[in-house]
């Protein structure tokens, strides 16, 4: 992953002290938080324009680590922001934990994440959820993934796969990670 400029994207309210996201950036010098205007209060527009002027400033190729409200973004921003030349930048996204605006737990300060966009995200991606997440089920999980073309990982009962969930630095995320920076097989 030395070649790539990591990216995290925390959900809402932002990831804290023991959440995988960043404990990652800790060890990883390499790895950077895009940092949200409003953590609290999160508007689609404002978070997806955030996420592309970060890949735009990338003086490398992009891997996005992506939790909650923060894989919205990626969904959002890959279908209707990002320019061709911007998303060429990207080489993949592990995106965690998956927040369905429909359900009963989404965030009511969140605005603008209705109708998720289920088009093919133009690089590669992973879709990693629990069984028990009570921010989103695994059959939301799973139509975005097969609408994403994004590889698809079920972790168990790990809840919203945060601080709480008692992954520590996840090594098996970290693995899935360097694997979308890794070119494919012939």
């Amino acid at each position: 992953m030395l070649e790539q400029q990591v990216l995290i994207l925390p959900g809402y309210m932002n990831s804290g002290a023991g959440h995988w996201q960043t404990r990652w950036e800790s060890l990883h010098p390499g790895f950077r938080r895009v940092p949200m205007p409003d953590w609290d209060h999160p508007v689609r527009d404002a978070w997806c324009r955030t996420l592309d002027a970060s890949v735009r400033a990338s003086q490398r190729p992009v891997l996005l680590a992506a939790h909650s409200l923060g894989c919205l973004t990626v969904a959002f921003w890959a279908a209707q922001y990002a320019a061709p030349e911007t998303l060429r930048n990207v080489t993949g996204a592990l995106l965690v934990a998956l927040p369905d605006p429909d359900g009963p737990g989404f965030p009511p300060d969140a605005s603008g994440s209705e109708s998720v966009p289920m088009v093919a995200l133009p690089f590669a991606s992973i879709v990693v959820a629990s069984t028990d997440d009570p921010y989103g089920g695994v059959a939301f999980a799973q139509r975005c993934a097969k609408a994403w073309g994004s590889q698809w990982h079920e972790i168990g009962a790990r809840g919203h796969i945060n601080a709480d969930s008692g992954l520590g630095d996840w090594d098996e995320g970290q693995r899935w990670l360097a694997s979308l920076g890794q070119p494919p097989l012939k």
